[in-house]
């Protein structure tokens, strides 16, 4: 490995934080302290929210690590699988609503785990505290109820346990309460299952006071639940699961005050789906994770120096081992800007990068083509993976993309009315649950919140997560994010038809070119109308110029076609036009109806006038109508004077 070139060590690390612990770079300086992670390690935020591949995982992994940045105290993570997610959404108690049974599941198994550090915890770090009354009743409560500690048993199994335990009647003994006690008498199932849990919370409680377990002598102890949407369906009762474990935490966290810290990891879309009374009371504990394209170069150079061995500058990495620019771009502006705003598509990209150069050309530096490759296959793989990730809440979402395959990635509110109207029979039939969402504004916001869609404001283009604003009624200019373009086709920013050139440049350049009059200084009639092409052309190229309200992409793709009209046109040396072979007149013309073809597409783009879209279309088909007269006029003539 030593001699091997610098390119073949660079690794960007894993994609899932659990891989990274374990073979990856995110313990070996490959983690990038951010706001969500100093929020969740001071104990002042206890949701931390974010998109899939938003490093929730990772601050999760560093705070569980023994290391440097993780937890000083006692830490317990409960990640539910299916079979566990199962039995808490099946779950319910009579006299209880849905939302209500759930939280006290979730509580029950908070108690569990609470119990059970306490007696562990206070053998190890309280000289005789395991001795303690309140103790010694958590330790029987947990052998007579079958959750020893130290004792195996899966997380589902537990789960059953309890949910029989609350439904019919926990061994609550160990407290001082017989079986016999007037529980029996309460009014519904859900009563009783709250005064057992109120029981047995009390008791946790008695031992941390007990104990002196109120996060200053040490370390609170810290319980994380992650990958809840590993078992949510977007049904009812996966979201009262959900509901249910907020309001769980949230009384957890006040009863137990400061001897435990709760962190909850969820997932965007699951959260913002979400509807429930208390809401609003959650909003103090939230802390979404965001990630800009400087954080994103700086995960970048960290995890590189991290998998490099050496002290990588930024120099070195961006100009050296990747290539300075690419299509006319800066690097990371390149990268950055094809990926979606988070860590996962940050270190996939790159590390295609470097198996593009250096595993199958064995290079030892990226090159651009190398990047342009990778971004290809990047864009594909994003493609899927969004319809993946909201498989669930939007299933209809992969149906949508054809809207946007091989046109321009700009596109109008307009042009996609079209576009839907003529999906939305074929769309209702498929997806007859979600026909209320498939309309115009429901598939708007749904493109929006994904990601896929931004929306023009001004003289930007926001994405979900730049701007908490929706989508309104009067945007009508939407651009499709760059990540997906290359995979859809759609890698200019409008549906213009390419100027195809009508010369043979091979001739030009041959040099077989014979001036009909050498040495004279008049211009024929030919030279005169190649002139006024190229009078037109600057023309509209000024008119484009003008309109400095059109998206700079849109205005940029109608200036290359035009510049592409011009460049041909002054390719032809004067005098030369017969020559090449060049019927001037009929030139003149295509080119006429290349511009009037232009202007109708614009129009139909259903761009607003009040980007100037209607003046640039205006002066290329008054351009057009004068090149149709130029060519009609009379042999020496301007054209200028000639009938229409």
């Amino acid at each position: 490995m030593a001699d091997q070139p610098v390119l073949a060590q660079l690794h960007f690390g894993r994609e899932d934080a659990e891989r990274d612990v374990t073979e990856g770079l995110l313990l070996r300086g490959g983690f990038l302290p951010n706001a969500a992670y100093r929020g969740a390690l001071s104990g002042r935020k206890m949701l931390i929210i974010g998109r899939k591949g938003s490093g929730k995982s990772a601050i999760c992994m560093q705070l569980m690590s023994d290391g440097e940045g993780g937890h000083r105290g006692g830490k317990v993570l409960v990640t539910p699988d299916e079979a566990a997610g199962e039995e808490i959404r099946r779950f319910e108690l009579q006299g209880l609503p849905g939302d209500s049974a759930k939280a006290l599941i979730w509580r029950y198994v908070f108690a569990v785990h609470a119990a059970r550090h306490l007696v562990d915890h206070a053998k190890g770090a309280h000289d005789g505290g395991h001795k303690a009354d309140s103790v010694k009743a958590l330790g029987r409560f947990l052998k007579q109820n079958g959750e020893a500690p130290g004792g195996g048993g899966r997380l589902v199994e537990r789960l059953a346990q309890g949910a029989r335990g609350l439904q019919t009647s926990l061994s609550l003994e160990a407290f001082g309460v017989k079986a016999s006690m007037d529980l029996a008498q309460s009014p519904s199932e859900g009563a009783r299952a709250a005064r057992q849990l109120e029981i047995v919370e009390q008791g946790v409680a008695r031992a941390f006071t007990d104990l002196g377990c109120d996060g200053l002598v040490h370390p609170p102890l810290l319980l994380m639940v992650d990958q809840l949407e590993q078992v949510w369906s977007a049904e009812p009762d996966s979201n009262s699961m959900v509901i249910g474990l907020l309001l769980a935490a949230k009384h957890a966290a006040g009863l137990y005050a400061r001897s435990v810290r709760f962190l909850l990891f969820l997932r965007a879309d699951i959260y913002d789906s979400l509807s429930f009374g208390e809401g609003d009371k959650f909003h103090g504990d939230e802390l979404r994770i965001a990630w800009t394209e400087q954080a994103l170069k700086d995960l970048a150079l960290a995890r590189a120096r991290a998998s490099v061995g050496e002290e990588l500058t930024e120099e070195r990495l961006w100009k050296e081992l990747f290539p300075h620019t690419v299509g006319g771009e800066e690097i990371t502006g390149h990268l950055f800007g094809r990926c979606l705003p988070r860590p996962r598509d940050a270190i996939q990209f790159l590390n295609l990068c470097q198996e593009k150069a250096w595993l199958d050309h064995e290079r030892d530096r990226i090159t651009e083509a190398d990047v342009t490759q990778a971004g290809r296959q990047f864009s594909e793989w994003k493609l899927k993976d969004l319809t993946s990730e909201y498989l669930v809440a939007h299933p209809f979402l992969r149906n949508l993309f054809p809207l946007f395959q091989n046109t321009g990635y700009v596109v109008t509110r307009a042009a996609l009315t079209r576009r839907f109207d003529a999906a939305a029979e074929t769309l209702h039939h498929d997806f007859p649950a979600y026909a209320n969402a498939l309309t115009l504004p429901g598939i708007i916001d749904v493109l929006y919140g994904t990601g896929f869609l931004g929306v023009r404001r001004g003289n930007d283009v926001v994405y979900a997560g730049d701007d908490g604003l929706p989508v309104q009624p009067h945007e009508t200019e939407f651009q499709v994010h760059p990540c997906f373009r290359a995979a859809l086709g759609a890698t200019t920013a409008f549906d213009l038809r390419r100027y195809e050139c009508q010369l043979a440049d091979a001739r030009i350049a041959s040099g077989t070119v014979h001036p009909g009059a050498s040495g004279s200084s008049s211009l024929n009639r030919d030279d005169r109308l190649l002139m006024q092409l190229a009078r037109s052309c600057h023309s509209i190229l000024a008119q484009v110029g003008r309109a400095v309200a059109l998206t700079r992409d849109v205005r940029d793709e109608i200036t290359l076609q035009v510049n592409r009209v011009l460049g041909e046109v002054n390719r032809i040396p004067p005098g030369a036009a017969a020559s090449v072979g060049v019927d001037v007149d009929d030139y003149l013309l295509s080119t006429a109806h290349y511009f009037t073809g232009l202007a109708a597409e614009l129009r139909a783009g259903g761009l607003e006038e009040g980007t100037g879209v209607g003046e640039v279309a205006g002066r290329m088909e008054e351009e057009a109508r004068r090149l149709r007269r130029t060519a009609g006029g009379s042999y020496g003539s301007s054209g200028e004077s000639a009938g229409p």
